[in-house]
């Protein structure tokens, strides 16, 4: 891994890539979606704060879990940006996340335990497969099957 100097605070997009480990195609979109930022050169190139590579490193963890890059961007929003986050800022931020990760983890042991009976029976029932329709949530919402969307027509497209 190449090592960067301590008098450069400025890395190019191919610094960054090499040091977060994440492809030049990734930081791009990862810029484009908001999650960091960059400044550009007189000859329009990219360069991105040191502090940059703990943004890259919390995005990637967060996606790792399953983080939307929505709820990722909301957070990181929240960092500071003249200074690099604290381990207190990072704890902040991983603190609000618990509890959607322990519904996630309850919700996959219910995958689990119940994966094997839902294959057996095969009927995907909304009325008692646990899979599709865990305590019954469709049934408190509404009656009937509603689960696929209704799609109107393309204006002038033939209905016969």
């Amino acid at each position: 891994m190449p090592q960067i100097p301590e008098k450069i605070h400025e890395l190019t997009v191919g610094q960054l890539s090499a040091r977060s480990g994440a492809a030049v195609s990734a930081l791009h979109f990862y810029e484009a979606k908001g999650l960091i930022s960059s400044r550009r050169t007189t000859g329009n190139q990219r360069r991105y704060g040191r502090d940059t590579l703990r943004r890259v490193a919390f995005v990637r963890a967060a996606q790792r879990v399953g983080i939307p890059l929505a709820t990722i961007r909301q957070a990181l929003a929240q960092l500071p940006e003249e200074r690099t986050p604290t381990n207190e800022d990072w704890a902040r931020l991983s603190a609000a996340w618990r509890t959607e990760l322990d519904e996630r983890i309850k919700q996959l042991g219910r995958l689990r335990d119940h994966l094997t009976d839902c294959i057996g029976c095969g009927c995907l029932s909304l009325e008692t497969c646990v899979l599709s329709n865990p305590d019954d949530a469709f049934g408190e919402r509404m009656a009937g099957s509603r689960l696929l969307p209704v799609r109107n027509p393309a204006p002038g497209a033939d209905q016969g």
